[in-house]
């Protein structure tokens, strides 16, 4: 029987997202590929830093247990093989339990998150993320500069903004043509109909399930919606997450105020947010992502 992913949380990470690679990175955009591929050859011995969803990733990883396999993380890079010689080695050297990887040698790699079967894409590669969220699988642009430290060694914790990123950007398009008080009245008239799914819905679905069939264990997961919507508009968040059958453990309601406070209370291991003002303020906290989906990605 060929090996299968089959009802595990997968995650596809590039090498920039899991390691520290941004000196190298600068080779590859100032010189050339052989260049790039020379000094990762040259360095191939030396352990690569933590990247900002290292922390993500190696916590994910430890739901894994000898009786049952929750979650597969392999790696996904535009890489080329030589290159992802010393990717593997700083694999072993954090005694990662990361096997499987792709390296494309500077092609677009989303193409291989269908045979994946991926329930996330992180990356560094702004081009590679729009890609896969056209494609239909949820994805992040990782802002590598974010702070990596931890204090719940035992929890992962995941936060997701609303509109255009756990649900559709239906009710943030009335509010970006019309205003405030047009999407407050909006949004309560349909309170009771649920929103439509946005690109990060299945990989919440995916979390509760590994939420659910990890309750015993020692690995603990705990979920957020943190969003700019406040009362009224709140109801309908709620509502939608209801009919999905999908609990979240936290809820904030933040009516415009700054995130990145709260997110700094709330220390999850990442962030996925769709306007680039909210990332930045929360990757000041917290490892932060930029989901470039909706109205608010779109070109004026």
């Amino acid at each position: 029987m060929p090996a299968s992913l089959a009802d595990q949380l997968v995650v596809a990470i590039s090498s920039r997202a899991l390691f520290d690679f941004e000196e190298e990175n600068q080779v590859f955009e100032t010189a050339d590929d052989r260049a790039y591929m020379g000094l990762q050859l040259e360095r191939i011995e030396q352990p690569a830093k933590p990247g900002v969803a290292y922390r993500l990733v190696r916590k994910l990883l430890a739901f894994n247990t000898p009786q049952a396999k929750r979650v597969e993380v392999v790696i996904l890079s535009r890489n080329d093989p030589v290159s992802g010689l010393r990717v593997f080695r700083s694999v072993r050297g954090a005694s990662l339990p990361i096997e499987r990887g792709v390296f494309t040698r500077g092609r677009a790699p989303y193409s291989y998150l269908s045979p994946l079967a991926a329930n996330l894409f992180l990356s560094a590669n702004a081009e590679d993320v729009r890609a896969a969220l056209a494609a239909g699988f949820p994805a992040a642009l990782v802002y590598t500069h974010s702070p990596t430290e931890d204090s719940h060694t035992e929890e992962v914790r995941i936060a997701f903004d609303g509109d255009a990123v756990l649900f559709a950007d239906e009710a943030e398009r009335v509010y970006q043509s019309e205003g405030l008080t047009a999407f407050q009245s909006h949004e309560a008239r349909h309170a009771e109909r649920p929103l439509p799914p946005g690109p990060f819905k299945p990989l919440l679905e995916a979390l509760h399930r590994l939420q659910v069939d990890s309750k015993a264990g020692r690995m603990k997961l705990r979920t957020a919606l943190v969003t700019a919507r406040s009362a009224p508009a709140h109801e309908r968040a709620i509502r939608t997450l209801m009919d999905w059958n999908i609990a979240i453990d936290e809820a904030m309601f933040l009516g415009g105020l700054e995130k990145g406070p709260f997110l700094r209370e709330f220390e999850p291991d990442f962030y996925f947010d769709d306007q680039t003002r909210h990332v930045e303020s929360a990757s000041r906290h917290v490892p932060a992502g930029h989901v470039p989906h909706g109205v608010a990605n779109e070109e004026k």
